[in-house]
């Protein structure tokens, strides 16, 4: 069966704030197929100016806690920036990016759907790298 990829409508340029983004990307996540016992948070980081566009950076912390512990021994985070074109009308929405703490790909909400096992991979790996040391 093909997987349905979901996204969000966002928001247009000329609409866009620093918390609207940060709710769309809340929207996002909220289309994501994750166990609930994740645990986030989003963050706005920095505005970036560029030649030919705005960028807005973005951090979602995710975290798996547990009732024997409820510290987490490792987070993984989700970097996403959101793109206004300063070529591109402002009624054209506004272009999301995603990429995982770990890897350098960079991923499009409307092109590939998010996998919990990305998350739980990152942690994992965090983990055995710490009983190592």
């Amino acid at each position: 069966s093909k997987h349905v990829i979901k996204n969000i409508p966002w928001t247009t340029a000329k609409n866009f704030t620093v918390e609207r983004g940060q709710q769309q990307i809340e929207e996002l996540i909220s289309t994501w197929d994750i166990h609930e016992s994740w645990r986030h948070h989003s963050e706005f980081l920095e505005e970036e100016e560029l030649k030919d566009s705005k960028r807005y950076h973005y951090r979602a912390c995710w975290a798996l806690p547990t009732r024997r512990k409820p510290i987490p021994q490792a987070t993984a985070s989700v970097y996403f920036v959101i793109v206004i074109s300063k070529f591109k009308p402002d009624t054209a929405p506004v272009e999301v990016f995603y990429r995982l703490e770990s890897s350098r790909l960079i991923r499009r909400p409307e092109q590939c759907q998010f996998r919990e096992k990305w998350l739980q991979d990152i942690t994992e790996n965090k983990i055995l790298c710490a009983e190592r040391l």
